[in-house]
């Protein structure tokens, strides 16, 4: 596995300390984010799935820790909006640049509005995908939410 992916060249270039940590990926896990923590022998809460979704049909990267719900309703309010709804997974892979368990939210085909929960930025480290299927980075949340010129907001439910 290659630890030099596009999420991975995105934070070199911009600075930002990270380490990289792969782990076994399990394409049938029911919960990917929550086998990733697992693996990595983290608490689910440190390690952030990221998810894509549409607001009033417009796309926006999702950040939330691996054991938590995106609220629809919320999601839709932090970007102004009437409806959230999740984005297909065919339309994620086509829009991110990477495959479904392996979507990074740093070095996507095209930069997208992003939000973060804020209950993520109550840890000194979390990990979030790296690009790749069983590779995560590990990093400052606030840092990563600069990066990203993410909204940080109650996002769960």
């Amino acid at each position: 596995m290659s630890k030099a992916t596009r999420a991975t060249r995105m934070l070199e270039q911009a600075g930002i300390a990270f380490t990289v940590h792969s782990y076994d990926y399990d394409p049938n896990a029911d919960k990917i984010g929550l086998q990733a923590a697992a693996a990595l022998g983290e608490t689910p809460q440190r390690v952030l799935k990221t998810l894509m979704a549409l607001v009033d049909g417009k796309p926006v990267c999702v950040i939330v820790p691996s054991d938590r719900e995106v609220s629809m309703k919320a999601l839709a309010a932090v970007f102004g909006g009437k409806a959230a709804s999740m984005m297909k997974p065919a339309e994620a892979e086509r829009l991110s640049g990477y495959k479904v368990g392996g979507i990074s939210p740093f070095g996507q085909m095209r930069a997208l509005p992003s939000a973060i929960e804020e209950q993520a930025m109550a840890h000194e480290l979390v990990y979030i995908n790296g690009g790749q299927r069983g590779l995560q980075v590990r990093l400052d949340p606030q840092e990563a939410a600069r990066l990203l010129k993410a909204i940080v907001a109650t996002l769960v439910a």
